[in-house]
Parts: structure tokens; sequence; C-alpha cells
């Protein structure tokens, strides 16, 4: 299983932690875990490049782990407001999508948040 925690302050997203593995087919053809790798690489990505805000990750692939932390979605890290809004905006997309997703993949999968 998957599970995924969402860190909060105040109501707004700042970042993630995701571990283990779904389990839902034969490694290296997961397609749910290649789902979740993909959607998180987009959300680092987009973060560092589009937005152009430090994102910190660490990625333990012998413990299937990975730590996404975006600062600049608070405001005691950032002052551009716009660009807090918009990091916070696609870190809380990526925890309503995985929400959407437990639906059918509920044995797979655990998605929490926690205010931090």
């Amino acid at each position: 299983m998957t599970k995924f925690c969402f860190y909060k302050r105040d109501g707004v997203y700042f970042g993630f932690e995701e571990t283990g593995h779904a389990g839902f087919g034969e490694s290296g053809d997961d397609i749910l875990c290649a789902a979740f790798s993909a959607m998180t690489m987009l959300i680092i990505n987009a973060i560092e490049v589009s937005y152009a805000s430090n994102v910190e990750y660490q990625i333990d692939e012998e413990n299937a782990s990975i730590r996404v932390m975006a600062y600049g979605a608070l405001a005691e890290h950032e002052d551009d407001e716009s660009k807090r809004f918009a990091v916070s905006g696609i870190l809380q997309a990526y925890f309503l999508q995985l929400n959407d997703m437990l639906e059918e993949y509920y044995d797979y999968m655990d998605v929490t948040e926690t205010e931090a």
C-alpha cells in the first residue's frame, strides 16, 4: 500500500510524504505506482520550474519513500502572494486527485493530512 500524508498550516498545503509500494501489479509493471511517480514528479517540476519556487525533496528508492516540502507556499517563506497561492494550489490539487483515486484503489493507497 502507498501511504500519502499531506502537510498543512492554517489551511495551506505545503508538502507531503509518500511511502510504500501500491502492490497493484508486479514490480516494474505496477501502473498505480507509475501513476504516483509521474504525478509526484509533475508536482516537483511545476513548483521548481514553472513557479520558480524552491522545493526540497528526498527520494529513498530502497525504502520506497519520498518527502516533498515546498515552503514557498507559506507566507513566512515567500512574499509573493500569487506564488504562494500557486504552490499551495498544486499541492492541494494533488491531494484532491489522490482522494478521487481512493474510490477505486482504496486497497492500494491511503491519503491523510496533518496540521504541521
